[in-house]
């Protein structure tokens, strides 16, 4: 006999889809100081020998984010990432096909205030990465701080995310047999202080790293817009020059991390709390650019590519733009 459950009420979809985005935001914002606090207190408890241990096996691990990282399909397919999916709701566009037997670096664009459309779709499969680019691995570089936290590394590994310096990236991109693809949020932390909703501003002009990466692999870039990833949250007044955009940029070069003033609506109301607003994300995936490989590019070449990118990241913009409520009259700026 065929069991059959009965469908979810909409009250109820609604608060586990809510409580989905709370767990995320927690995940990367109270988190990574729970696990820090339950290693070193394990240590003064009669289970000192669950950190001990773990500590061994970290000194052995250590160099294992830098390897492609360890993913964890069932974390990779949980519900729960559905239900964040749905929230929004999130989705992934592609624009053309991705070939198997290459390897691939995506330029993803806009940062948002906490990423959540990179996050969903390139480190979970609730957007169906997998169906969509078939026989492709995805990777998403993270800070390499948040690797250096226990147990914490672990979590941030199973759903593909490595280390955002030059060693992690060459490890997946040099891979012979191909069909890995490493998203990079080229405008980073940086970038996520303007990030408010109706912003195109990107922090691109002068990022040109990941553009020599990807010659000196000979490795195709594919841009990539997330239509809504800034509209979110709002986030409070910080023009360039103003005294909190200075405090910021400053804590920025002592933590690494960027410190957004951001706010949107409570869990029971809707006026002012940390949860990002019901609004649509689409991740659109550009087509690749064939990029020559060679070992030492001189910054000619480099600055060819680069703005080559920057052509392909506008026409995708503004070919889908109208598809995401965007005005006519908006256009992506570079600084």
């Amino acid at each position: 006999m065929k069991v059959e459950f009965a469908p979810l009420s909409v009250p109820l979809q609604r608060r586990l889809q809510t409580a989905s985005v709370v767990q995320w935001i927690f995940s990367f914002l109270g988190l990574a100081q729970c696990c820090t606090a339950a290693f070193i207190a394990l240590f003064f408890t009669r289970f000192w020998l669950i950190s001990a241990l773990y500590a061994a096996w970290w000194l052995i691990d250590r160099e294992k984010p830098s390897k492609g990282g360890r993913r964890i399909h069932v974390l990779r397919n949980c519900v729960i990432w559905r239900y964040m999916r749905d929230y929004f709701p999130i989705t992934l566009m592609k624009t053309a096909e991705l070939d198997p037997r290459q390897n691939y670096l995506v330029g993803f664009h806009p940062h948002g205030v906490l990423a959540a459309g990179a996050f969903l779709n390139f480190c979970t499969e609730a957007s169906g990465f997998s169906m969509l680019f078939p026989g492709i691995t995805p990777h998403l570089m993270m800070l390499s701080l948040w690797f250096r936290i226990p147990f914490f590394r672990d979590y941030v590994m199973s759903g593909g995310l490595i280390p955002s310096d030059k060693e992690s990236a060459s490890y997946v991109l040099q891979k012979p047999e191909g069909g890995n693809l490493l998203a990079i949020i080229v405008g980073g932390a940086q970038e996520a202080l303007d990030a408010r909703p109706g912003s195109f501003t990107l922090l691109l002009k002068n990022r040109k790293g990941f553009v020599r990466l990807a010659i000196q692999h000979g490795t195709p870039l594919v841009p990539a817009f997330s239509f809504g990833e800034n509209d979110v949250f709002d986030q409070v007044k910080n023009p360039k020059g103003s005294w909190l955009r200075r405090i910021q940029h400053q804590l920025q070069h002592i933590m690494g991390i960027s410190l957004p003033l951001f706010h949107a609506r409570g869990i029971f109301q809707y006026s002012f709390g940390l949860i990002p607003y019901r609004r649509p994300i689409c991740t659109v995936v550009g087509r690749p650019i064939p990029v020559q490989k060679k070992h030492r590019p001189s910054k000619e070449e480099v600055d060819q590519v680069h703005q080559k990118y920057l052509n392909e990241l506008s026409k995708l913009f503004e070919k889908h733009k109208s598809k995401y409520n965007v005005p006519e009259d908006s256009h992506l700026e570079f600084i």
